[in-house]
């Protein structure tokens, strides 16, 4: 029975949770805020009893310990809410919680059946610090609680002995604890309404930190509380009889909308990738093993790998599967490095751990690797050096950075691979070249970019708070795309012209101004699907550290002799430029931006000298968007391989 109501209670709370989550997804915060609110709310106190107590009282000490136990029990409470804006405020409850339960029972020397529970209750006062992260109706709460005992009777019970009710000595009058929880606002009024009501489902957790209810031994209890509370707001409203006040005209910026759409949308293409190749291994934080997502062989395996096997074997699509594709190669760094230098006996690498504050657990992590590569691949130890450090040479984490810092120290805690023998390095560039040398793979590329419809609005970042985009075809029906909060956004053609083949549509843009005002733009495109799987094309790509974009002038050689010769008459050229998700998204698209453009300088000079004619640029800044990133932004190797100016090069018919 006893475990019968523990899952129960477990099922209950779970539910209230994944309630809370499903409504997370649905409801929006009304735009009209009262700042006040006030009501009432009523919960389930799932109490659970830790410890140890024998000596009820001064008349009763029991011979049998009492430990574990558990009860559900009211909690009631009168509430107000301070809400200045959107994310931040303050809570207050003035409650009655009720913390009894009863506790597991015992056997008493004489082979009887003991049992002990309790009515605890208190009178408490929980302020509270109001968080709503996403300015939507979900919130989370957390702060002190300060609880006075009200109750403090309990029931014993032994076989063959009277029952015993009676009231606990040595009580704690006043305790002081903490608690955390969360909520959503479903609200039950129109938003217009000058009067709001909102039901709000809760959930939060009270320590039992600081609250031991007893002076004396160590019984303690923590609480999970579900509940709901009812709360009641108005707006403030002046308004003068007989008298309209009109608000000043805001004079904005007008925006500009416009569509580019290929005027024949290819939908797969056969391309050979140069794929650069991270010369880091991010090592797991508080962990000096290599990580289990880096292939490492035996030395049977070892004997046969030959880092030209990479080519063939990966995923097909280089759009949705490129992240596993690519990553799929660079996972088998370890494994390419080996094959290299066993192949090339005079070359030598310098494995540099970085671990915050700890250059010995770099050197440690540096040491695993040598490791591996000796033993597995027959390295001679004497070609690889290991050096620890408490930062890289090239660091993500800068002095004085208070933002996002776990992200940064993540990409941080990394052993870096040196070396200045050309045979691992990038084809040009030699010891200027931090990159290893890249991997030729080849795979069929579904939706490529320039199959994609761009839509642009210039000025959206500076004078809308958000945009939509709805695709109408020739039969009415309606796709919708957004929000978005660039100036550029994109969606495959394929996806527009679903199963069709070809396709006539309105593209109507709907943006909403900072200060409320609506926007409405139109434009039609023509849409007609190809497939064509004779067209080929190239692909190469330039990544760079955290923050830079000056890194652009070291690829100028690899640009100038290596991308230049490949582009041909006519050709058009696909420059697109991401970042991660670290750090403000306008900067990000910016730094995207300036990326792509130093790209497109170099080579529009290199060509500039030479004889080829008709060449198309098509470039594209697309910052941290994460619906066109190349990989995810989970790992340090994705958010580093994400920091990437990528060039595709397709060939005229």
């Amino acid at each position: 029975m006893f475990q019968i109501k523990i899952s129960q209670q477990k099922y209950a709370v779970l539910s209230l949770v994944m309630l809370l989550a499903g409504l997370v997804g649905h409801s929006q915060i009304n735009p009209r805020q009262p700042t006040w609110w006030f009501g009432e709310s009523g919960a389930a106190n799932f109490n659970y009893f830790r410890g140890t107590t024998q000596m009820l009282n001064g008349n009763l000490t029991v011979p049998t310990a009492f430990h574990k136990g558990d009860g559900v029990k009211p909690y009631v409470s009168l509430l107000s809410e301070y809400r200045p804006n959107k994310k931040w405020g303050g809570m207050l409850n003035l409650a009655y919680d009720n913390r009894g339960g009863k506790f597991d029972k015992v056997m008493a020397p004489c082979n009887c059946e003991a049992t002990l529970s309790t009515n605890i209750s208190y009178v408490t006062l929980e302020p509270s610090v109001r968080l709503a992260p996403f300015s939507s109706a979900f919130y989370i709460f957390a702060g002190p609680t300060l609880s006075f005992n009200a109750a403090k009777k309990f029931d014993y019970t032994q076989q063959k002995q009277n029952d015993v009710t009676s009231t606990w000595s040595d009580i704690a009058h006043t305790s002081i604890s903490a608690q955390a929880g969360a909520g959503i606002d479903i609200p039950l009024s129109s938003k217009n309404s000058p009067s709001q009501m909102a039901l709000s489902p809760f959930l939060s957790f009270q320590t039992d930190l600081g609250h031991a209810p007893r002076k004396v031994e160590s019984w303690s209890f923590y609480t999970i509380r579900a509940g709901v509370a009812l709360k009641f707001g108005n707006h403030k409203q002046v308004v003068t009889k007989n008298e309209v006040v009109m608000a000043p005209a805001l004079i904005e910026k007008e925006v500009e909308f416009s569509v580019r759409a290929p005027k024949v949308i290819p939908v797969q293409r056969l391309v050979k990738e140069t794929f650069p190749i991270r010369n880091s291994v991010f090592f797991d934080m508080g962990s000096s093993h290599i990580p289990e997502r880096y292939i490492q062989l035996n030395a049977m395996q070892a004997s046969t790998f030959k880092e030209e096997q990479l080519q063939q074997g990966q995923p097909a699509n280089l759009s949705s599967g490129r992240s596993s594709r690519q990553l799929s190669v660079y996972y088998q760094i370890l494994n390419i490095i080996g094959d290299r230098m066993r192949s090339n006996p005079q070359s030598s690498i310098l494995l540099s751990g970085a671990s915050e504050k700890n250059p010995k657990d770099g050197k440690v992590m540096a040491e695993e690797i040598k490791n591996y590569l000796v033993t597995v691949f027959g390295v001679d130890a004497d070609k690889i050096a290991t050096e620890g450090r408490d930062r890289p040479l090239i660091p993500s984490e800068q002095p004085g950075g208070t933002k996002e810092l776990s992200l940064l120290r993540e990409g941080d805690r990394r052993v870096d691979i040196e070396s200045i023998s050309p045979e691992l390095l990038m084809q040009v560039g030699g010891k200027t070249s931090p990159f290893l040398k890249p991997v030729q793979i080849i795979a069929l590329q579904e939706d490529p970019l320039d199959s994609h419809v761009l839509f642009n609005v210039k000025g959206a970042s500076d004078v809308l708070e958000s945009w939509n985009v709805e695709v109408t075809d020739q039969q009415g029906n309606v796709q919708h795309y957004g929000p978005f909060y660039n100036d550029q956004a994109s969606v495959s053609g394929s996806t527009i012209l679903k199963g069709n083949a070809e396709g006539n549509f309105t593209i109507t843009m709907l943006g909403q101004t900072k200060s409320g005002q609506m926007v409405k733009k139109e434009s039609s495109v023509s849409l007609m699907k190809t497939a064509d799987l004779n067209q080929q094309g190239l692909r190469y790509s330039i990544l760079f550290d955290f923050d830079k974009s000056k890194s652009i002038a070291a690829y100028e050689n690899f640009l100038t002799e290596i991308v230049t010769p490949l582009i041909s008459e006519n050709a058009t050229v696909i420059i697109h430029g991401h970042t991660d998700i670290i750090g403000d998204a306008n900067y990000n698209h910016t730094l995207s931006h300036d990326r792509v453009m130093g790209v497109q300088r170099i080579l529009e000079s290199a060509l500039s000298k030479s004889d080829k004619k008709g060449i198309k640029f098509e470039s594209y800044g697309f910052g941290e968007d994460e619906g066109i990133a190349p990989f995810n932004n989970n790992l340090p190797e994705e958010r580093f391989y994400n920091r990437t100016v990528i060039i595709d090069i397709i060939a005229s018919k």
